[in-house]
């Protein structure tokens, strides 16, 4: 019988816990893992939690301290960038990208992969509707599962580990659509960037925007509790 484990990147958002429910229709065995990176806030992680038990997987946090590196609004003193639905950044690499995250994040998913003997690594990147980060791109993607092959052991010995991104050419409205019919409760999930010390999402930040966005053209309440400021 064909090995059905997985490791899932899960950062409690709407795109990873949408991917877990993609692993779980598809019935594999899933290990849910989650990096406090040093990030603006911890709900991401209150809500990696919540999503893994609401689909009977495993989870696991590593620490990896990406705050000394810097860089990022998300891992630095600088101001996360606030604007309207129709005044979203497109063009440049806004400054929420977090260096060379999702390599970091998909080597500790590679290693877990060996540990497990997992044969496929899940990641709920998109490169339709999202900030322009350039490692959500599906040339990233194929490149990572290259090197992933190459620089394992259990590549060497033929027991291959696909990287899977089956959100990658969808856009945030397909993503919520595809989520509402597999039964993904958003409500359980965060997205904000800059929420307020009661875990209310800002409403203005891309990743609020994005969200925002894929309900209304996705037709489906928005189920996102947001600072009142916003409403």
């Amino acid at each position: 019988m064909k090995n059905k484990t997985a490791i899932i990147l899960s950062s409690g958002g709407l795109d990873s816990t949408t991917v877990m429910a993609i692993a779980k229709k598809e019935n594999y065995i899933i290990h849910s893992l989650s990096f406090n990176y040093g990030q603006r806030h911890l709900f991401e992680l209150d809500a990696a939690k919540t999503v893994a038990a609401a689909y009977g997987a495993s989870h696991h946090i590593v620490k990896v301290d990406l705050r000394p590196i810097g860089g990022s609004a998300l891992t630095a003193d600088i101001d996360v960038p606030k604007s309207d639905i129709d005044e979203i950044a497109t063009g440049s690499i806004p400054v929420t990208y977090v260096p060379a995250r999702n390599t970091i994040f998909l080597s500790y998913a590679l290693a877990w992969a060996e540990v497990k003997n997992a044969t496929v690594i899940f990641i709920g990147v998109n490169a339709i509707d999202y900030s322009g980060y350039p490692d959500c791109r599906p040339e990233f993607i194929d490149a990572f599962e290259k090197l992933a092959n190459l620089a394992t052991k259990a590549g060497v010995e033929g027991n291959k580990i696909k990287i899977k991104a089956p959100l990658i050419n969808m856009s945030k409205a397909e993503i919520i659509k595809k989520g509402t019919e597999l039964g993904v409760d958003y409500s359980i999930t965060h997205s904000c960037y800059d929420p307020s010390d009661e875990g209310l999402a800002c409403g203005k930040c891309d990743s609020c925007i994005l969200r925002k966005k894929g309900f209304s053209e996705a037709g489906i309440s928005d189920p996102t509790l947001y600072v009142k400021s916003f409403l």
